[in-house]
């Protein structure tokens, strides 16, 4: 059984990754794209792909767009392909559209015709590598708002053996331990007054700066 029904309009870097990671999940997915080159390389790994200029009148109301649960506006340097494009899913009734942005005028154009939400893909992954370079002790941090993320680490020394509750992480630190990863097998049903192992990783939450003054960072 499919989950959601998507179109995915741009086959940039971002659009590609995105139509074959929601095709490979079972859903159908609808890509347009007005380079030739692109829908063939993806032709065979989603519902239906198909060429056409998205700046044409009509055009996605021609190819089903309507019939869709979301709409991802992924092409972004055409800045009038992407606000056209947000303009006919929004006018023909998609119930959520995704758009993405170069930066923070287009932004605001595309909030103003109407885009549920807009992305700023490559911004978002340089804050994230930026802050995992920053973080040297974190393998890995997402940021959840401007205040909070979750972050991944290793367990430090003085941890192991030592159960949650005797470290009193909650209270000393003001995180949360929230899953353990043991080699490649993630846990969230943690017991607070288990023994913590060498060299787990510890998935943590909590707000930048109580996470970056965990110890062994």
């Amino acid at each position: 059984m499919k989950d959601k029904s998507y179109a995915v309009i741009g086959l940039g870097q971002f659009g590609m990754t995105l139509a074959t990671t929601l095709a490979e999940s079972d859903n159908d997915v609808l890509v347009i794209d007005d380079k030739e080159e692109n829908i063939q390389e993806i032709a065979e790994k989603v519902t239906y792909a198909v060429r056409a200029d998205v700046r044409e009148p009509g055009i996605l109301e021609s190819l089903g767009v309507q019939n869709v649960d979301v709409a991802v506006i992924a092409v972004a340097e055409n800045i009038e392909a992407s606000i056209t494009a947000t303009m006919q899913a929004k006018e023909l009734g998609v119930p959520y559209v995704m758009a993405k942005a170069m930066n923070g005028l287009h932004g605001r154009i595309l909030s103003k015709i109407g885009a549920d939400e807009v992305i700023y893909p490559e911004q978002s992954m340089g804050l994230r590598v930026a802050k995992n370079l920053m973080s040297g002790g974190f393998l890995d941090i997402f940021e959840l708002s401007s205040e909070f993320s979750i972050a991944e680490f290793r367990i430090p020394e003085k941890w192991v053996d030592k159960s949650l509750i005797s470290l009193g992480v909650r209270e000393k630190h003001k995180i949360n331990i929230i899953g353990i990863k043991i080699n490649d097998e993630v846990r969230v049903d943690l017991d607070p007054e288990e023994k913590l192992p060498e060299g787990c990783t510890l998935i943590a939450v909590g707000k930048n700066k109580d996470l970056s003054q965990t110890p062994g960072f």
